[in-house]
């Protein structure tokens, strides 16, 4: 997929259309909680979102804009899933009958309402919904033209040590392979995101600093 396994409030919001608002909100109800959590919600990151997560709150979001499904019918789904099936948005087959949500029963394949009533219904597929997803994800990861050769410190991202943007590599990495006798090319190898400008500007950046 991409280098991303855990996304944070931002990266989903991102990935999935829904406000920062939508997301705090529902995982502050029960409605739909991370799969890794802090009690300490004041703590950067203490709310820890999965890939299967993201795909769940995708098919959320697709419901509410795209087939008007009312909030109140996916909270009813969402409670009915934790008693039934203890199992996410996203793994499991559903489909919709008018605005209400229905489930396949994974093991007989029966469309199942939360209620109890089998009916037949339309199919909602979730497999395109997990490859957007992981497409999305993926570009999350790619840099920017205008990031290569830039030095940031930003809080958070690698214990606020300078790096390359776009990145999570320290200058001081790049310093200790140049120091080691590693020529840019070599180190590219090493870090194959980064472009030449970049290993010639975090070299530039480590000279400076060492020499003050």
């Amino acid at each position: 997929m991409s280098e991303l396994v855990a996304f944070t409030t931002e990266h989903v919001c991102k990935l999935t259309g829904l406000s920062t608002r939508q997301v705090r909100y529902w995982d502050k109800t029960g409605f739909f909680s991370p799969a890794l959590v802090d009690g300490y919600r004041s703590r950067v990151f203490s709310r820890i979102y999965s890939f299967r997560d993201v795909v769940g709150l995708r098919t959320i979001a697709i419901l509410r804009k795209e087939h008007r499904t009312p909030l109140q019918e996916l909270r009813r789904v969402g409670q009915w899933l934790k008693r039934e099936y203890q199992t996410p948005w996203s793994s499991l087959r559903f489909g919709l009958s008018g605005r209400r949500v229905i489930f396949f029963d994974p093991i007989t394949g029966a469309a199942t309402e939360p209620r109890g009533k089998g009916q037949t219904v339309f199919p909602i597929a979730l497999e395109p919904i997990a490859s957007e997803v992981r497409a999305a994800a993926s570009r999350l990861t790619e840099r920017q033209a205008k990031e290569v050769g830039q030095i940031v410190r930003t809080r958070y991202v690698v214990h606020n040590a300078w790096s390359l943007a776009g990145t999570r590599i320290p200058t001081e990495a790049i310093w200790n392979f140049h120091e080691a006798g590693y020529g840019v090319k070599r180190i590219i190898r090493e870090y194959p995101r980064l472009r030449e400008r970049d290993v010639e500007a975090a070299i530039e950046f480590e000279a400076k600093r060492n020499a003050a």
